[in-house]
């Protein structure tokens, strides 16, 4: 049996003058668990955030902290801790006077405080940087120091509000590497918000998706790319083609669909839970899911002829962007294999694109 949940969030709904900024959301976060809520700009997450930190009230709805309504509960007394997108690390302080703050403003024993910033310190590992002040450090190392602080008060959830946006790409990544080493080693919770599905997929046990201030989905980052549940959250994690069709056929054991590629035929027994009957329905295919050829595929693929429109090279593989004659773009990303290969294909080139019907959502949200 599953150990019940540190955070409970129960029917909340929040609204800013008229506008509901977060949509009637139930969730529930496990112990130990690495937690995103991951969107677009505007979809409530930050606000949901804010409401779990205590900064704002909900219009309805409660949120529960380790079985505790926290509706009488001021953010100070709360059992969290929060990192914001600016570190807000105090720039008259030292690091390790920065660390300690938050002990030294709740009264903690004057020879306690030492040892437990030793102790962040270490854990972030910035040992032998106690003196400098943080105009002396980089960016990564001042969230280093915004994380002991938060962490040194021994939180039952850390709350990360998009805590990496203001680094650079290399040191981003460097640092999702070590916020997961961070979360496991300290056994804590970790909710952090967050509008880059790279990062999501990269560092969460779960990712709740929002828009518009619902939660569309809950999954695990492999099942919430492979099997998204609507439309939104299909287009929103990593790059997808999306195209409009009816079902013009639905007998028992095959699926006739009449798309924007043409009429496509399904086995119902490799569908699986993904289509529901419904009249209109959305195909999709990921762009690495896609083969490239120049001649008709094999039986049992879903092919289209097109002409290469444009190419782009990202390093380790190319996008090619093929047009159909029904005026439909289809994205297909092939990975460059070999040094020197050059790309995969020209601008002007007739082609085929073809995928496995396996490899196709069905999508009626």
């Amino acid at each position: 049996m599953s150990a019940p949940a540190i955070v409970q969030i129960e029917g909340v709904t929040k609204r800013f003058a008229g506008v509901v900024a977060v949509d009637d959301v139930s969730l529930e976060i496990r112990p130990n668990e690495f937690f995103a809520l991951l969107g677009p700009s505007g979809c409530g997450k930050t606000t949901l955030l804010r409401i779990l930190a205590g900064f704002e009230r909900a219009s309805a709805g409660r949120v529960l902290i380790d079985d505790e309504d926290m509706a009488r509960v001021p953010p100070n007394r709360r059992p969290v801790n929060m990192v914001f997108q600016s570190y807000a690390v105090f720039p008259h302080m030292s690091v390790a006077e920065n660390v300690a703050y938050g002990l030294r403003v709740t009264g903690a024993p004057r020879p306690e405080i030492g040892p437990r910033v030793k102790d962040a310190l270490a854990m972030v590992r910035l040992s032998g940087l106690e003196e400098r002040a943080p105009d002396q450090l980089s960016g990564g190392q001042r969230q280093r120091v915004a994380l002991a602080r938060a962490l040194i008060k021994r939180p039952k959830v850390l709350l990360l509000d998009e805590p990496l946006s203001a680094l650079d790409r290399k040191l981003r990544e460097e640092m999702q590497l070590e916020l997961v080493r961070l979360q496991q080693e300290v056994g804590i919770t970790f909710v952090i918000v967050t509008h880059d599905q790279e990062e999501a997929l990269s560092m969460a046990d779960r990712i709740g998706v929002m828009d518009q201030g619902r939660l569309l989905q809950v999954a695990a980052p492999q099942e919430l790319y492979e099997t998204p549940s609507c439309r939104m959250v299909a287009d929103f994690i990593g790059k997808m083609n999306l195209f409009a069709g009816r079902v013009i056929d639905a007998r028992a054991d095959v699926l006739r669909i009449e798309s924007e590629l043409g009429e496509l035929r399904f086995e119902r027994a490799g569908l699986g839970a993904q289509e529901s009957g419904s009249a209109e329905i959305g195909v999709a295919v990921r762009p690495e899911k896609i083969r490239l050829s120049y001649a008709p595929p094999s039986d049992g693929l879903i092919g289209v002829q097109g002409r290469v429109a444009q190419l782009a090279y990202l390093g380790d593989a190319s996008l090619v962007y093929v047009d159909t004659s029904a005026g439909r773009r289809i994205t297909c990303r092939l990975p460059n294999q070999h040094r020197g290969a050059g790309m995969p294909a020209a601008v002007g080139e007739i082609c085929w694109v073809a995928w496995e019907p396996a490899d196709c959502l069905l999508l009626t949200e």
